[in-house]
């Protein structure tokens, strides 16, 4: 009997040897786990990693409102400012609530580690399913906008949006498996570029509004102007509310990850916090107010902050140069979500709500499979949704709440039971905090429901429900599997029975007879008889290179190989049932991949029948071939 690897595998290793190059050259080469303490971040490091997704934002959430508002008529849009500032004490609350997170729970995990603790499993998991999906949308909406971006100074690409976006995941997937240091230092730069150009954006455009002294004239046509136009209702405020809500998404992704930070992490970690919270405040409420003063309306082929900088700077290179930093920054800001998921993840995996190996470092210590997963979806979401910014926001924000109401619950009854120093002030914080973006969350979920939130609500019942099967799966191998049971003792030795299948002699087979000779117990050939002139060649050669070992030929009328084999060693499991049975099968390995195709599988297929038997043991014995 013949026995070939897998379609895919390689005989001489030389795929393996260039694959490995390749990946050392894309990766780098593995770190030492000692290494790990020299992998940690600095605080202007770690602001670049963790605080682009928050940051971004302000590239769209300002839009976001007015396309809502404006569905009230041009008037409406004076609501932007109002918006925009209960958006901004949203702000300032999770800035502090976190804090005390941070603090509190310096191993990180965010929501997810305070619910547990404080509010019990089935609320985490909620938390953690809801974070897991937001963190997929962060990058699929973060990508998907910095496209949009880049179209909006070159509308050449705007047909080419959904191919330029899954390169940009892509690039960000191999970037993060280059470690966290590396990638940081990498990132760094351009956000820091994104954020000073933002930052003159803003300041420049303040600047020659207010020496102006009067508005600028609004574009035509704005993407959002109907015929049909809709009462200013408090429902309609509500909507607007809600869609700029995604300015504090990614908030949360410090306090998941402050065991990146370097010593004292808590309060590198909690530093880092206010910067982000300064920088994304000031820039986001320049927006809205640059907005609301020059009257910009939202357009369908043009974003927001473009028009904003074609108006303060004209068509030159300082408007071209704000939209690619723009870019950018919405690209990184995706990199926050590939600092968070994974951390998220392997969390999760130690308590065994996921696969353990999400729970182990990579080459390059950092969670490879988490990044190469969120990679998977967040590019599969921007296929399903053709690289749409608007048809992705719907989904956003929805599930970063959820966990945001959750934390803040969990810590208001943390500081119920444990008191401690100012705890009724910290009780106050997170009070607040947990009354607001509760609010928050059931006008968001009120609002954006039909518009697409419910799939995050249906998504996050379906993860729960698999974090519970793994939990349940390895609950239950640990307990099949357990050492400690009553009355166990260790095994006394067996009998084994080696068993050699075989379709004729050659090489391939005189060397599995060579193993199978050195195993301890009694070894036996068996050949299917399906030709008798055939059978009576083979019984000749074996006495001549059998080595002695016993040849059994099983007659087949119905020229089933495979259900002889199998019915055989079914016979000796039910009559010797104390015994071991090793299966040792020659293997005859080609020298090229697409050679596996020319030769019998019957053996691939014997070894997956064998595989789910008791007391079956398989053995290949490989025969390499050179040409």
């Amino acid at each position: 009997m013949y026995a070939v690897r897998l379609p895919f595998a390689q005989t001489s290793g030389l795929c393996d040897n260039r694959f490995m190059l390749l990946k050392r050259w894309l990766v780098g080469d593995p770190l030492k786990t000692a290494q790990a303490r020299h992998e940690r971040l600095s605080k202007t490091i770690a602001l670049a990693i963790f605080s682009s997704n928050a940051i971004s934002s302000v590239a769209y959430a300002t839009e976001e409102i007015l396309l809502v508002l404006i569905l009230a008529g041009a008037a409406a849009v004076a609501w932007s400012i109002p918006v925009s500032l209960a958006i901004l004490f949203l702000v300032l609350v999770l800035t502090i609530s976190y804090r005390q997170i941070i603090y509190e729970y310096p191993e990180g995990g965010g929501a997810y580690t305070v619910a547990k603790s404080n509010l019990g499993e089935l609320p985490a998991l909620v938390a953690a399913g809801a974070l897991m999906i937001d963190y997929v949308l962060t990058v699929a909406v973060s990508v998907a906008a910095g496209v949009a971006a880049l179209t909006s100074a070159i509308p050449s690409l705007f047909i080419h949006r959904e191919a330029v976006g899954l390169v940009a995941i892509l690039f960000m997937v191999l970037m993060n498996l280059r470690g966290v240091r590396e990638s940081g230092k990498f990132f760094a730069v351009p956000t820091y570029f994104a954020i000073g150009a933002l930052s003159l954006l803003v300041i420049v455009g303040i600047a020659k509004s207010l020496l102006r002294g009067d508005a600028m004239a609004p574009p035509t046509n704005p993407a959002g102007a109907s015929a049909d136009l809709e009462n200013l209702t408090l429902f309609l405020i509500l909507r607007s509310f809600a869609a700029g809500c995604s300015a504090v998404t990614g908030m949360e992704v410090i306090s998941n990850g402050v065991k990146a930070f370097r010593h004292p992490e808590s309060k590198n970690a909690a530093t880092t916090m206010i910067w982000m919270s300064v920088i994304l405040a000031s820039l986001f409420m320049g927006i809205s107010w640059m907005a609301y003063h020059s009257g910009i309306l939202p357009k369908a082929d043009e974003t927001l902050v473009s028009q904003l900088a074609r108006l303060t700077f004209d068509t030159g290179a300082i408007y071209y140069t704000v939209q690619i930093s723009t870019m950018v920054l919405l690209v990184l800001a995706a990199n926050s979500a590939f600092a968070g998921f994974p951390h998220l993840a392997s969390i999760l995996a130690r308590d065994g709500f996921m696969p353990h190996q999400m729970a182990t470092f990579g080459d390059r210590l950092v969670f490879s499979n988490g990044i190469i997963i969120l990679g998977f979806f967040a590019c599969l979401l921007l296929v399903v949704f053709q690289g749409n910014t608007h048809a992705l926001i719907p989904l956003y924000a929805i599930g970063v709440f959820v966990s945001f109401t959750l934390s803040q619950a969990g810590m208001v009854k943390r500081w119920l039971a444990k008191k401690g120093v100012h705890w009724r002030k910290k009780l106050i914080v997170n009070g607040v905090g947990a009354v607001t973006t509760g609010i928050a969350t059931v006008i968001i979920a009120s609002t954006k429901f039909l518009h697409g939130a419910w799939i995050v609500f249906l998504l996050v019942a379906v993860l729960i429900l698999m974090f519970q099967g793994i939990r349940s799966h390895y609950r239950a191998v640990s307990e099949q599997i357990a050492l400690d049971r009553r009355g166990e003792r260790p095994p006394l030795p067996r009998r084994n029975i080696v068993i050699i299948p075989i379709s004729g002699l050659n090489r391939a087979v005189v060397r599995a007879v060579d193993y199978a000779r050195s195993r301890p117990g009694e070894v036996r050939a068996i050949y299917v008889d399906l030709d008798p002139e055939e059978s009576a060649k083979v019984k000749i050669q074996w006495a001549q290179w059998g080595g002695g070992i016993n040849l059994i030929a099983r007659p087949s009328p119905y020229r089933s190989v495979l259900g002889s084999l199998l019915e055989y060693i079914e016979e000796i499991l039910e009559k010797e049932p104390n015994t071991w049975v090793t299966v040792v099968i020659p293997e005859i390995l080609p020298a090229r991949w697409w050679q596996n195709i020319l030769h019998n599988q019957r053996a691939l297929m014997l070894k997956a029948a064998l595989l789910f038997k008791d007391r079956v043991i398989i053995i290949d014995v490989p025969f390499h071939l050179t040409r």
